[in-house]
């Protein structure tokens, strides 16, 4: 009755943990910052709105948009694209689905970080890929020894995501280097999830796209600026990838929203101090939830950037401990065989909740 490709993948592991959940309960689930989009893009959206800017848009994306997203990249990720290598979606997951569609045949391998983040395995596996789990190392990174160990003549893409959901940690400029010698090497296109580059709080943020062309560049401004619900995300590319990417968009998406576009550009082109702020209250409650792991004798990996935290917690039943006590993570095994033994920690909640939450996974585990 139904097709093998969707009985094939599961709801996501992170949506799960929300089933059962009381209406009091904190939640440590969700990748979402709770801060209110800024005031300046929420205004240029209204403006929008009162002009009447409620239309179809060129598939692509508004141009003005595009352009201030080559700004952009040639400033803050140091490569450069043009007007027709860049394609605005419906978030970074549609960029995610439409790379996959533009590059994978059934049968092909698909290279993901594991643990890595829920869609890219499903995502893989609904283009006709079999999804290979590239073992993290000690730090948390993929290293370029994991990956070439798991190269076969099938393999057509790498997904690197640097900061990283779910361990919080950053590859090294030498790592990143390294995997794009790789892809280079071996004919591979490396897909890019750049979603968190702007919540980094040691290290640096490296865009592969600065050491090989054989890259597609994905990210969003749901988590820089806050604008989970505005859908908005982009991919940069070569053009014959952008061109690819684009069949598929047209048919799923047409294009995505004109209005929350319109508060893209704003969010991009305008004042950056919101970002900052968010940043450094991500640190505190980073560093926050770092103590109370010490006070538990719990060990985990220093996260340099993202909000999330992937403390080592053996006991198979600790998110469902916790979800009885108030309180929801997400079993780390949602994220890959490597997951197992731990749970992912959004802190991206208030400090006070950040506290209370860390008082009862003192008591529980």
């Amino acid at each position: 009755m139904f097709s093998q490709r969707v009985k094939g993948i599961d709801i996501s592991g992170i949506r799960k943990m929300f089933e059962g959940a009381g209406p009091n309960a904190i939640n440590l689930g969700l990748g979402q910052p709770d801060f209110d989009t800024p005031e300046h893009i929420k205004k240029a959206a209204i403006e929008a709105i009162n002009k009447g800017f409620t239309g179809y848009t060129a598939n692509l994306g508004i141009p003005e948009l595009r352009e201030a997203l080559c700004r952009k990249f040639e400033r803050e990720n140091h490569f450069t694209v043009e007007l027709n290598e860049i394609i605005v979606t419906s978030g970074a997951s549609e960029a995610l689905h439409l790379a996959l569609q533009a590059l994978v045949d059934t049968g092909d391998d698909v290279l993901i970080p594991d643990p890595g983040f829920v869609s890219y395995s499903p995502l893989a596996k609904m283009a006709g890929g079999k999804v290979v789990g590239v073992p993290l190392g000690e730090e948390l990174t993929m290293t370029p020894d994991a990956v070439n160990e798991c190269i076969t003549p099938k393999t057509v893409a790498l997904i690197i995501n640097s900061p990283s959901n779910p361990t919080g940690t950053v590859q090294t400029k030498q790592e990143i280097k390294g995997l794009a010698e790789i892809a280079e090497d071996n004919d591979i296109t490396i897909i890019s999830d750049e979603v968190y580059e702007h919540f980094i709080y040691e290290g640096e943020h490296v865009s592969p796209a600065q050491f090989t062309d054989k890259v597609i560049t994905i990210n969003a401004v749901s988590k820089t600026y806050a604008m989970t619900g505005w859908r908005i995300g982009y991919a940069a590319a070569r053009k014959e990838y952008v061109e690819q990417m684009l069949k598929v968009h047209q048919y799923i998406q047409a294009c995505a929203c004109s209005i929350a576009q319109k508060a893209a550009l704003a969010a991009i082109e305008g004042p950056q101090e919101c970002v900052t702020g968010m940043r450094e209250s991500f640190r505190a409650r980073r560093d926050i939830l770092l103590e109370g792991f010490a006070s538990m004798g719990i060990k985990c990996v220093k996260p340099q950037g993202a909000f999330y935290a992937f403390p080592e917690v053996a006991d198979e039943d600790a998110p469902g401990e916790l979800l009885k006590n108030g309180v929801i993570v997400v079993p780390g095994s949602a994220f890959g065989e490597h997951g197992k033994g731990h749970i992912r920690i959004s802190y991206a909640v208030s400090e006070g909740n950040l506290r209370r939450a860390i008082g009862v996974m003192g008591k529980v585990l």
